[in-house]
């Protein structure tokens, strides 16, 4: 069998439909989940709160799926999408771009590094892989937690075999836990930061 390299090398090219909008995402081998959007995203996607003037926070964006989706839904706030791998975001940044999500900024960032120091955000999102480790893990639910304004709100989404020790460290660091929804593999959880008296 002979391999077709550049056909290979070209982007991959699709559309999928996202909490009732359409996306076109352009991709590359080496991202995850190339092809479709990935089960877990998907889930998030559909059980985020989002009110239209929220800051936004999608932390590991991969190609963007998420962001896109919460830039959509905040179009009076802004939304970032950070990843630490820096082909992950050139390809965020482009299909913002494509989908004509001019409030939605990509950034290389390892966690919460490259963000500017006084932003502050509404919701933070995340589809944290399976073997982040319990050290970044800490640091990441820290850094999110210093980073939510009074009301934010943390979501995130992991395999269902997580979901446990993820409500352990959620209620360390935040004080509470909701799971949104389980699914088949999937797992989505919540954690708030509490509100200030007279905010909602």
């Amino acid at each position: 069998m002979r391999l077709d390299v550049d056909r290979l090398r070209r982007d991959i090219v699709f559309r999928e439909r996202l909490r009732d909008a359409e996306f076109e995402f352009r991709t590359t081998w080496g991202l995850f989940s190339p092809r479709g959007v990935d089960e877990g995203s998907r889930l998030l996607a559909r059980h985020l709160e989002i009110h239209p003037g929220d800051d936004c926070l999608d932390l590991g964006c991969g190609y963007g799926p998420i962001g896109l989706v919460m830039a959509r839904c905040a179009p009076a706030g802004t939304t970032f999408m950070v990843d630490k791998d820096f082909v992950a975001v050139e390809y965020a940044a482009e299909n913002a771009r494509r989908n004509g999500l001019e409030n939605c900024r990509a950034l290389l960032s390892n966690g919460f590094d490259q963000l500017p120091r006084e932003q502050r955000f509404d919701v933070i999102a995340a589809n944290l892989p399976a073997k982040v480790g319990k050290e970044l893990l800490a640091i990441l639910l820290c850094d999110a937690r210093a980073r939510l304004r009074d009301g934010g709100r943390l979501y995130v989404v992991t395999i269902s075999g997580l979901r446990r020790f993820i409500e352990r460290a959620l209620r360390e660091v935040f004080g509470n836990y909701e799971k949104v929804k389980q699914g088949k593999s999937y797992t989505v959880a919540l954690a708030r930061v509490a509100a200030a008296c007279g905010e909602r």
